[in-house]
């Protein structure tokens, strides 16, 4: 019997997880999660928020150098990661460049340690044939994430071939979309929770059994709502999705550049079109019950760079 789940099409909408072999050690904290630092340079340091993360979670990683540079990489793992220049003002004293990249644990990331290596070239000396490089390494731990036994419309836990084949041709289109990483860092400042007056959501990375059956892991934030609530951009960016899919129902996905995308599901009403440019707090939809659901809520996803995290962690962080 083919059997597809919500929660596999989500896993499919916010990226592909990454099963790369944990990395050679190098400044591993394992204990308490503290703000680390490394030297990175003359005059440039790597800082990252926590040297320990669970499944699921979000750093934030920040060069500062004293120095102009004309480019920095940086890996996660295998994986590329993009670094954006943080702009300072002209009237700032402190001429020092901060570079950030947000490095993501993905949902299903195997337990293990995992390197950040950067590299940056010089301004000053942009031929260098030798970069300055550093690393620092993330030690993933296990995420704890409760089980739940839900109760839905059977045909969501064991579609027909006409439906599995619709879900199918979805989830390829999900992967698409998030396999594009757009050059440009899209968002001004701060994201939000996409409900006016709500700061709290459930669910994120629960383990569901539906009608009995083992589900994946929900990929998202579940926030709590009554139908025709608007939902709110979280951030400014371009729609590349707006259409009901069969197991998200009305979704509308969010592209913030730079392999940041926003996923906003079960929507009664879309009120957003693909390639609108939405400003930050724009009015997408409203709230609904729309796909499988047992009943009315908004499901908000955050991919970065494919992996699915919290999207609560985020909002955060005020200097992005």
């Amino acid at each position: 019997m083919f059997r597809l789940s919500l929660a596999v099409a989500i896993a499919a909408a916010v990226g592909l997880p990454s099963h790369a072999a944990p990395a050679a050690q190098k400044h591993v904290a394992r204990k308490t999660p503290t703000r680390v630092v490394v030297p990175c340079g003359p005059g440039t340091s790597l800082s990252l928020t926590s040297a320990t993360a669970s499944q699921g979670s979000l750093l934030l990683a920040e060069l500062s150098t004293d120095a102009p540079l004309q480019s920095v990489h940086a890996k996660w793992g295998t994986e590329e990661i993009p670094f954006w220049q943080k702009a300072t003002p002209a009237s700032a004293a402190s001429k020092t460049q901060h570079w950030r990249t947000l490095v993501a644990i993905d949902l299903d990331k195997p337990v293990g340690d995992y390197p950040v290596d950067v590299s940056t070239k010089p301004a000053a000396d942009p031929s260098a044939e030798t970069p300055a490089t550093c690393q620092l390494t993330v030690h993933v731990t296990a995420g704890k994430f409760a089980t739940e036994n839900l109760h839905v419309d059977n045909k969501f836990v064991e579609p027909d071939p006409e439906q599995a084949a619709r879900a199918k041709v979805e989830q390829q289109k999900l992967r698409e979309i998030y396999a594009t990483v757009s050059p440009q860092k899209l968002w001004q400042g701060r994201f939000r929770i996409p409900l006016d007056g709500v700061t709290k959501g459930a669910n994120f990375g629960r383990r569901r059994v539906l009608n009995g059956k083992p589900g994946s892991p929900h990929g998202g934030v579940d926030l709590p709502a009554t139908t025709g609530t608007p939902v709110h951009a979280s951030q400014t960016g371009r729609v590349v999705l707006a259409e009901p899919l069969f197991f998200a129902g009305n979704t509308v996905i969010i592209d913030h550049g730079l392999g940041i995308y926003t996923l906003y599901c079960h929507l009664s009403e879309i009120d957003a079109k693909v390639g609108d440019k939405i400003a930050a707090g724009a009015v997408l939809g409203k709230v609904g019950a729309t796909g499988r659901v047992t009943g009315p809520h908004l499901h908000w996803g955050l991919s970065v760079d494919r992996s699915r995290v919290n999207a609560l962690q985020i909002v955060t962080f005020a200097q992005l």
